[in-house]
């Protein structure tokens, strides 16, 4: 080879060399910056806040986050939601108070900060701690890190270790406290009222899709056979409970020198500390004697003199949570002013903000309802135009409201409502209803029998069987079994057997894209590609005006026992153009991204994909 050629050879392997390197570099420097904290706690400076007023008891609220995550899932917060609900608190005037200011709060009568926040992150995952302390030192908020006893002796890397708590603690950014010794389930049916008697959280997770409510939490009640008949005395119910609090006891002294003083209790929103009264009263022995205080109840943020310090509430911000979600929550809770979030200001301005709270933010919507109510936008100077098209991506859960109004009054009345509610279509002109679809029907899924559904069931549990099986005989039959189950043939829907209606849950995420288009007396309206109507003849002839609505669903499933009132509409890339009887179709508004704000969204995904593989691999 030619030495010229070697030279530019070589040249090129040194700098896809130097690239790689800094690209290397590059990303520790995120991964150090994203991770790690440098700071110190600062406790809030009495002089600098504004204190309750003595003769009104404002208290404080309390917020706990089951996990966080770089990225949501159905139960993790994402790091980038943790801070939108930091921001939003920190703007809205919200400082943090220690374990020992809600002491001297109940004990000595302390005043605190008339927006005093109590934060708290539990079940001890490991990745809560490595992602939220970043966000919450940005905010100088401190945090208390709830752990369970019986997680240390796993060494299970998901989870906190007590060299990890302690280090936890050194930062000044955490305090620690503990739910117990375990999180296990008793007396757990499925949904077809089997019994799968007590679970552990692996096992509840294998079969979890097919259960229903009928489950308790292990220190709630007796453990029961299947017809509800207690399979233990008083005196071993008493003994098994009691050893999980000596065990909690035991092994915080032993491997952390001491018991946290603060306690929640696993479930809540009990009649006190269980289902049971001598149950109950068991609990109440144990923690009034081993702890300072005590979270109880789930739902509600605020705490007052009034309430007890074994008695306390919290409020579980869940990961579809938009910023404004929480606000409106804490605001019901509390009555307090809040910072509410506009996100982008310039694409606000083409709305009336008529009920609710709405942020902008980049390419999506978020319109958040008032609690048990509605939030509405109105589009400015939409009220003239007759033949209107409209197409958004609709992102909202499923059980709740979303709905995009055309040639309606300047009050949202009359003209075409087209309206995605609780996984169902609805369609009316001028108040009367004339479309109504299930969603999942008209876009084709595939159709599930009862009888295909229970032999799912059966299937998962047989598997659990056959994977903690004491003995290979145990084995042999659950395999045998599972073989025959999998094997066996159930009649489908299409067989004329009945069919699996999914009950909606509270955080089942929805995802629809809606077209609607009204020309002259014609109107046609498609989901997905699917059209529910076709240039369908309407009454409603006039001009108006577009709005889009966000509503609370009602009372909702929840398999973990949450409850919400407040619904986020999510809508995406939303567009709309409209003509006038002389005029040509003009773009009214157009949410999407363009140029090279489209580019930078983009480079943006790649490089959060990059620093996530880089995190979770390094």
């Amino acid at each position: 080879m030619p030495e010229a050629s070697v030279r530019r050879k070589n040249r090129r392997k040194a700098l896809r060399s130097i690239v790689e390197g800094a690209v290397l570099l590059l990303l520790l420097a995120v991964m150090i910056q994203a991770l790690f904290t440098f700071g110190t706690y600062k406790p809030y400076d009495e002089e600098a806040v504004e204190l309750a007023d003595p003769q009104e008891d404002t208290g404080f609220i309390a917020l706990s986050y089951f996990g966080v995550d770089r990225d949501e899932t159905p139960t993790l917060v994402s790091t980038a939601r943790l801070k939108e609900h930091m921001d939003a608190l920190h703007r809205s005037g919200y400082v943090t108070v220690t374990q020992q200011d809600i002491l001297d709060y109940y004990q000595k009568g302390k005043q605190l900060p008339r927006k005093s926040l109590f934060l708290m992150f539990e079940d001890g995952r490991r990745d809560t701690a490595i992602f939220a302390q970043k966000v919450t030192e940005e905010y100088n908020y401190i945090s208390t890190v709830l752990t369970y006893a019986g997680k240390f002796a796993s060494k299970d890397a998901k989870f906190l270790m007590p060299d990890d708590l302690e280090a936890l603690e050194e930062g000044s950014f955490c305090e620690l406290g503990t739910n117990g010794y375990r999180l296990e389930y008793i007396n757990v049916f499925d949904r077809y009222n089997r019994f799968l008697g007590n679970l552990d959280t692996l096992e509840y997770a294998h079969v979890r899709p097919y259960l229903g409510r009928n489950y308790n939490h292990y220190l709630m009640d007796y453990v029961r056979d299947e017809y509800g008949i207690p399979r233990e005395s008083y005196g071993q119910m008493k003994r098994r409970i009691d050893f999980d609090y000596d065990e909690v006891e035991r092994i915080y002294e032993e491997e952390m020198g001491a018991l946290p003083g603060l306690y929640v209790l696993m479930h809540s929103n009990t009649g006190m500390f269980g289902e049971n009264d001598k149950v109950s009263a068991v609990n109440q022995d144990r923690i009034f004697d081993l702890f300072d205080m005590n979270f109880n109840r789930e739902g509600y943020a605020l705490n007052t003199r009034e309430s007890s310090l074994y008695d306390l509430t919290r409020m579980q911000p869940q990961a579809y949570w938009h910023a404004n979600h929480l606000l409106m929550r804490i605001w019901d809770d509390t009555d307090m002013q809040m910072a509410w979030a506009d996100g982008d200001l310039n694409r606000k301005s083409y709305w009336d903000e008529l009920d609710g709270k709405a942020e902008f933010w980049k390419n999506e919507i978020y319109l958040t309802s008032e609690p048990k109510s509605v939030g509405t936008l109105r589009l400015r100077g939409s009220g003239s135009y007759k033949d209107v098209v409209v197409d958004t991506r609709l992102m909202g859960n499923k059980l709740g409201m979303q709905s995009v109004y055309v040639r309606a009054d300047e009050e949202g009345k009359g003209g075409v409502c087209v309206k995605i509610e609780n996984n169902e279509l609805y369609v009316l002109d001028d108040g009367r209803e004339i479309c109504h679809e299930n969603l999942d029907r008209l876009t084709g899924k595939e159709q599930v029998s009862v009888e295909e559904d229970d032999q799912a069931a059966q299937i998962a549990e047989k598997e659990l069987e056959l994977r903690y099986a004491d003995t290979t005989g145990q084995a042999k039959e659950a395999a045998s079994e599972l073989a025959f189950l999998s094997s066996e043939e159930v009649a489908g829907v299409e067989d004329g057997a009945e069919e699996y209606v999914e009950t909606i849950s509270l955080n089942d995420p929805g995802d629809r894209q809606l077209h609607i288009a009204v020309q002259g007396n014609l109107l046609s309206v498609s989901v997905d590609g699917f059209y529910a109507l076709q240039e369908k003849e309407i009454d409603s002839a006039q001009a108006g005006y577009v709005f889009i609505r966000s509503g609370w669903g009602g009372a909702a499933y929840s398999q973990r026992n949450l409850a919400d009132d407040v619904y986020d509409g999510v809508f995406v890339d939303f567009e709309v153009t409209g003509s006038g009887e002389k005029e040509e179709a003009l773009v009214l508004y157009d949410n999407k991204l363009h140029g090279l704000e489209r580019v930078t969204h983009k480079c943006g995904k790649v490089w959060k994909t990059v620093v996530n593989w880089f995190i979770e691999t390094f």
